[in-house]
């Protein structure tokens, strides 16, 4: 394993360990399990989330990696949120190498909880092709496309809008969520899709009455499903890949959200094996203390 990609592991993983241990007791948060569904939970308005998420991928036909982001999240209003993203990656005995950047907006056109809550999803994405964030699973995205190094992918540039619906539903501390994904290059190439679903619940829904990090109630465990539908040409499962992908987060009683998911690919196409971990604060009253310091 080179210097470079050791160097990736402390780039990604120890700021985001060091910002939830030693500023976790000044933020509040309250993230969910997930990494690639997304439910109706919105950032509340004029709060900031500031996030890391690093992701090892063992392919099997090339160099193992390390990807990922960092994430800003802030809440515009009660039905908008808004995101921004940069991402890059280290690939053994290749390089390191910024990818690019993510800009995603959230609308929630119903308030109030529903039986079924919409909310619609835009991002435009301007990364190269050495990304290897892998937030999203679409058309027929496969492990082949890890083979090129990264002198090569590097020169790709990728310009696409992506677009979802989002469907989540709360029923006695359950989570169910769907995400149906469409992606479409701003040159000729046909739109292609995916799509992501997640279940997941505390691991119990009563709060203890003492406070300690370690209680049930901080914990939430569930699955994550996704995969890519084909495209406008071809739409459907053929040749497409799908991963199955178990989800725990804990919510620090000092307001920080640690999470992790050990990834598994399903089909012949898709990367075996991958392992994803995250560190989200959120600094509640962000914009009012903006505002306060510009008086």
């Amino acid at each position: 394993m080179c210097r470079r990609y050791l160097l990736a592991w402390l780039v990604f993983i120890f700021p985001s360990l060091f910002l939830a241990f030693w500023t976790g007791i000044l933020l509040q948060a309250s993230e969910g399990p997930y990494f690639i569904t997304y439910d109706h939970h919105m950032e509340e308005p004029g709060s900031l989330e500031v996030g890391f998420a690093p992701i090892v991928g063992i392919p099997r036909l090339s160099n193992n990696f390390v990807g990922g982001w960092m994430e800003v999240e802030y809440g515009v209003k009660g039905w908008w949120t808004t995101e921004f993203y940069l991402t890059g990656q280290s690939t053994s005995n290749q390089g390191t190498v910024f990818t690019g950047f993510r800009w995603e907006h959230r609308f929630r056109p119903l308030m109030g909880e529903q039986w079924i809550n919409p909310v619609l999803y835009m991002e435009f994405e301007n990364v190269n092709g050495a990304d290897k964030s892998i937030k999203e699973v679409v058309g027929h995205d496969s492990e082949l496309d890890l083979m090129d190094p990264i002198a090569v992918t590097s020169l790709e540039r990728k310009r696409e809008f992506e677009t979802k619906l989002i469907l989540s539903s709360n029923y006695r501390g359950w989570n169910v969520s769907e995400n149906f994904i469409a992606v479409k290059n701003i040159t000729n190439e046909p739109w292609e899709f995916g799509y992501a679903l997640g279940i997941s619940r505390p691991l119990a829904l009563a709060a203890s009455s003492r406070e300690c990090r370690f209680c049930r109630e901080n914990f939430i465990a569930g699955l994550e499903f996704y995969g890519g539908l084909g495209d406008w040409h071809s739409f459907g499962l053929r040749d497409t890949s799908h991963y199955l992908a178990p989800v725990l987060a804990w919510q620090l009683g000092s307001g920080t959200t640690l999470r992790v998911s050990p990834t598994l690919g399903l089909t012949s196409i898709s990367i075996p094996f991958m392992v994803r971990f995250s560190v989200s604060h959120e600094v509640s009253g962000f914009g009012r203390q903006v505002k306060q310091w510009f008086k």
